[in-house]
């Protein structure tokens, strides 16, 4: 589990693909000390296990699947990638609570000031943007994010130079493509609705969760 509160900016260094797998090696300032086989770290919003490490880097084992589904296998050597290390329990959860289990991809359609901010518009799928609400949580390559507003299947974010200047968001423009993960809480009661009435002898409905402020 992350809160999308990105640690340090790595730099891809190798990216080896295979038939079966795929490895990456990423240069940090995490301490690699501090770094343990087999834990997790999220990898631009993607939940990696550590499987090995050398001086200022660490090596990750990335499935088909994982490949498939997130822009991972996009990465050229020496891209920046948005690292964070897996949340400890006695951590503030200072963004929100992410898996980095990616749901799929959202592109940047419109990147314009705003402000003292940047504003991004981003289009994804509609089963992904089914999931996105005005207000709530988006994780995009990691990094935890308000959506302003949603229309359709695209949706926009204000990104404030802090979150700009610390990320790989710096260098994204029209036309990237960005991981995203919509709000673990909002899958998990769109699913108990959809389960229907036999599995919710509660009554627990979406005018009753409107009414009592959860939508």
């Amino acid at each position: 589990m992350f809160t999308g509160l990105i640690e340090d900016l790595g730099t891809l260094r190798e990216l080896r693909t295979g038939a079966e797998q795929a490895r990456l090696t990423v240069a940090t300032r995490i301490p690699v000390a501090e770094l343990t086989l087999g834990e997790s770290i999220a990898v631009n919003g993607v939940c990696l296990t550590v499987t090995g490490f050398a001086e200022g880097c660490f090596t990750a084992d990335v499935s088909p699947e994982t490949l498939g589904c997130t822009s991972l296998g996009r990465l050229a050597p020496g891209a920046k990638v948005n690292l964070e290390r897996a949340l400890q329990l006695s951590g503030r959860l200072g963004g929100h609570l992410v898996t980095g289990h990616v749901d799929g991809l959202a592109r940047i359609v419109e990147r314009r000031r705003d402000g003292n901010a940047w504003r991004f518009r981003l289009q994804t799928e509609p089963a992904v943007a089914a999931f996105l609400v005005a207000k709530g949580s988006v994780t995009l390559d990691g990094i935890s994010l308000t959506v302003n507003e949603v229309t359709g299947d695209s949706f926009t974010v204000a990104v404030i130079p802090h979150t700009l200047a610390q990320t790989t968001l710096q260098e994204r423009s029209v036309g990237d493509n960005l991981n995203v993960e919509t709000d673990l809480i909002g899958k998990y009661v769109a699913r108990f609705l959809a389960a229907g009435a036999p599995t919710n002898p509660a009554g627990v409905t979406f005018d009753l969760l409107a009414k009592h402020g959860f939508l």
